[in-house]
Order: C-alpha cells, then structure tokens, then sequence
C-alpha cells in the first residue's frame, strides 16, 4: 500500500495539483505495477483542504473532514486520468458513495481488482470524520492484506526532528512502532502506527522525489526508513 500525502502532488506551489509532479509520481506508480505487484495507492488532500487545520480556524470539525474526504477524491482522479493515459489500468474506489465518477469501497471488489493487475486508488479516507488518511492508508493496507505501507514524502525517512526546520535533526534508519510514539516522530498520527502495531504490518518512510525509491523498496532494498 502506497501512502502519498496531497502536498506532495503541489510540488513548491504548496496549492492544487503540479502536472509534472504528478507525471513524476505516476512514472513511478507504473513501474511497480509493471513489476507484477499488487498495489493499492491512497492520496491525502491537504493540497486542496486540511480538516484539522480547517476546523483550528473555527469551521466544524465534522464539516471541515468531510471536505478533506472529497479533497482526496479529486486528487485520486487526477492520478487516475494520467496513469490511464500511460495505459495503467486502474480503479477510484470511494468511502463516500459518489457512483457517478467512481466505484464505492467494497473489499471483495477491491480484491478482485488487485488480483487482475489494476492499480486501485482508495480515496475519501476511511469516510468518517475524525481520522486521518495514514489512518485509512493503514485500514486499507491491512484489509487487502499487504505486506507492507510504503508512506511517499519529501525527505530522506524518519527523523528525530523536522529536517526542513532543524540543521540538527538526524536520520533513523530503522525504529520501533512503540519508539515513534514515545517519541511522537512524525511518521503517521498515532492511530495509524498502533494499528501497523497491533497486525505486525510494517511502514517503510522514503523520498518520493528519488527516482526509482518504491520500486527498489519493494524488491528488498534497504530505501528510507524502516518501522516495524
């Protein structure tokens, strides 16, 4: 299970949708799947709408969340369209019922859609409020049974503080579910670590912007950071 935050499809914009991001991001996408693997791929939305942030500035929480939901779904068609333009068949599936642009989550269809080498891309969350998109990345990964969330981002892994902001913060190569709480590293929110936990699934961290990461991480490389 691939988990992209939606900043990372804005590039430096930090707002919507860079095209040559995404067709970096796609690139990579469609050489994993033409490896065989298959993979299911979950898109925040925080390029177009926090609600977390959202509700911090005096929006309902409730209401803020459900718009970051449909934030994800945009993003998931947008990656949907050019994979399938590179001729990567792939499936949106949605946690809020919208028929008309995309498929509702169904585990069994998800399933079977993974077995026949489609790319599936699992938007608006886990469709309830209050949890964030690790969180259904995590859910997702652990009904299809996958052996591992690999969690895209713009640094090198696990740090032991925000390297964009701390000349001092220093690489961890590998760590435990129970230390990145305790320390409160910003791996995934705390749901989605302890639920990686409690069914032994493990999180690789790695540089999205390195060409070729994904797919060196799958066949075994040692790429990013290692949680477990």
């Amino acid at each position: 299970m691939l988990k992209l935050s939606g900043e990372a499809l804005s590039g430096d914009k930090g707002f919507g949708i860079a095209p040559e991001v995404v067709d970096r991001l796609t690139e990579e996408i469609g050489s994993v799947a033409s490896m065989g693997v298959s993979l299911g791929v979950v898109i925040g939305g925080g390029n177009i709408v926090r609600g977390a942030i959202a509700s911090r500035s005096g929006m309902d929480r409730v209401q803020a969340d459900y718009m970051g939901m449909l934030a994800t779904v945009i993003n998931a068609l947008g990656v949907q369209d050019l994979l399938e333009h590179k001729g990567i068949e792939t499936r949106v599936m949605t946690a809020i019922r919208m028929e008309e642009i995309a498929e509702p989550y169904i585990r069994r269809r998800a399933l079977r859609h993974m077995e026949k080498g489609r790319v599936v891309l699992f938007a608006g969350g886990t469709g309830n409020p209050y949890f964030s998109t690790d969180t259904g990345a995590v859910l997702r990964a652990i009904e299809m049974g996958s052996d591992v969330v690999i969690k895209a981002t713009k640094v090198r892994g696990v740090y032991t503080a925000d390297p964009a902001t701390d000349p001092n913060a220093e690489f961890i190569p590998e760590i435990s579910f129970q230390d990145v709480v305790a320390r409160e590293l910003a791996v995934m929110d705390t749901p989605a670590v302890a639920l990686c936990k409690q069914n032994s699934l493990p999180i690789i961290v790695l540089n999205l912007e390195e060409q070729g990461a994904v797919a060196r991480a799958i066949l075994g490389e040692r790429v990013g950071s290692l949680v477990s």
